[in-house]
């Protein structure tokens, strides 16, 4: 998710009844540093609270460091420990997924943070690194052990990546073998997933993640189908405001990150427009002249010249 879950499409699923969003996965040696590349992806909007700080990372006393930094802001609800994530720049690190070989330092991980902090610390993670290496028990009981407040299981390994079919009876033993909650993540690509996956497995939340890229209605149809209420999908025109409040968004969060460095020469809306282009293919999937716009968008200087783009496209 890493470059689609910045602060304005976090604001605006929160909006759209998600109970809570995370920060793009960042490096805790970056944080502990205090790196404005690092700290950048720590910017948030204030209607995006309630949010957690996701970070990766595999030395402790970094994590514990950055965990301090985290708490510092006063903008986050708890520090979030990647144990999951199969980038290679990531595991080549010796963090995200490749923490899973030593489940014991997971443990050692989430105390040495946990002693270190106020704020609750959580764990991602996922079944294991390969179906031969499949311990995600082990891991789920070492962070239980380790202070973990609560811990999302992805429901495939980290070789599978994001392929294949997510193995909820896995998440449905971890559920049973846990007493911490657990957030079932894989597999929720339509709403009513999210409500079956809940069903079939007694986790205590779903986590949406590439489901709700282009399209944060998907929480609001949870949150109806959830509550038995009819749900109506979006008309063309709240698309287009959402859309629109996405790039102005972009736009705000360019100058937050900039703030203390020397002016760029590209203006921060047109940078705004360059970064749009993931989230607009997916808000636009399926429509004619979108191959169009996909091509020229890096030529488009503006967020105006960008929705007479999208207008044609909508029309």
């Amino acid at each position: 998710m890493s470059g689609y879950t910045k602060a304005p499409f976090r604001a605006i699923c929160r909006r759209y009844h998600c109970g809570m969003v995370f920060t793009e996965v960042t490096s805790a040696k970056g944080i502990a540093r205090r790196s404005h590349r690092s700290l950048r992806f720590l910017e948030i909007f204030p209607e995006e609270y309630p949010i957690g700080a996701h970070i990766y990372g595999a030395d402790i006393d970094v994590l514990v460091r950055a965990a301090r930094v985290i708490e510092s802001l006063g903008r986050f609800a708890l520090v979030d420990i990647n144990c999951g994530c199969p980038v290679p720049k990531v595991v080549n690190r010796g963090a995200g997924a490749a923490l899973m070989h030593d489940p014991q330092k997971i443990h050692d991980i989430v105390q040495a943070v946990s002693q270190a902090v106020s704020l609750p610390v959580t764990v991602k993670t996922r079944l294991g690194l390969s179906p031969e290496s499949a311990n995600v028990s082990e891991v789920a009981h070492a962070a239980e052990e380790g202070g973990a407040k609560a811990i999302t299981v992805h429901a495939r390994f980290a070789s599978e990546k994001h392929r294949g079919p997510a193995d909820w009876e896995a998440l449905k033993r971890i559920k049973a073998e846990r007493a911490i909650p657990v957030i079932g993540n894989g597999g929720i690509r339509e709403a009513h997933h999210a409500l079956e996956m809940m069903a079939q497995t007694g986790v205590d939340g779903v986590m949406v993640a590439r489901a709700a890229i282009g399209n944060p209605w998907i929480f609001e149809e949870i949150y109806h189908l959830w509550a038995g209420q009819p749900y109506t999908p979006p008309p063309i025109e709240e698309r287009r405001a959402v859309i629109a409040e996405h790039l102005h968004g972009l736009s705000r969060l360019i100058e937050m990150e900039n703030r203390n460095r020397k002016p760029r020469q590209i203006p921060n809306e047109q940078i705004a427009c360059r970064r749009s282009g993931g989230h607009l293919t997916r808000y636009l999937a399926g429509r004619p002249g979108l191959k169009d716009l996909r091509r020229n968008l890096g030529e488009l200087a503006s967020i105006e010249a960008v929705m007479a783009a999208v207008d044609r496209i909508l029309n």
